[in-house]
């Protein structure tokens, strides 16, 4: 199924490392405020169902120490808050204020099979000690592993007048 082109349309440039990482910053903000939230509210439920006495006593003895659960509920809702902006609009928080946006060659937007391609291979760029992120710094059109990868790529677009 065809993709909504985004709006505006246009040839942009591709963004500047600089840019990126500025988008990125801003949103590593935004994105522990969110696993902080998710993982307040995994608590509140887990005591709900648990009781005050038992989860202390599990607390102190460590066994709730590397909870998958609560890991895989975490890693849930940051592919989901990345995988919201980038394909209705092509834009996170961060990208929004920094003039960047994610979308595939002819303009449109992203699916979301390429927002989940993005996802996994940005963790593998950070876990490889940002050398996908890096990999921007030496291509011809500023892409990064999980550019390539994904087939897409970040755009700089102009602020809209209002």
């Amino acid at each position: 199924m065809p993709q909504p082109l985004l709006h505006p349309q246009g040839d942009f440039p591709a963004v500047g490392f600089s840019r990126r990482l500025a988008a990125m910053f801003y949103d590593f903000l935004l994105c522990t405020a969110l696993l902080i939230v998710t993982a307040g509210v995994y608590k509140m439920i887990q005591l709900a169902i648990i009781g005050e006495t038992r989860m202390r006593a599990l607390t102190d003895a460590g066994a709730l120490d590397g909870d998958p659960l609560l890991s895989t509920i975490l890693l849930f809702a940051l592919f989901g808050f990345f995988a919201k902006f980038w394909t209705h609009g092509g834009q996170t928080l961060g990208m929004q204020v920094w003039g960047v946006r994610v979308q595939n060659a002819d303009g449109s937007a992203i699916s979301l099979w390429q927002a989940l391609l993005r996802f996994v291979v940005s963790i593998a760029s950070w876990l490889c000690l940002g050398l996908g992120f890096f990999w921007a710094l030496f291509d011809k059109r500023q892409r990064t592993w999980h550019d390539l990868y994904s087939d897409t790529q970040l755009v700089r677009v102009p602020k809209l007048k209002r």
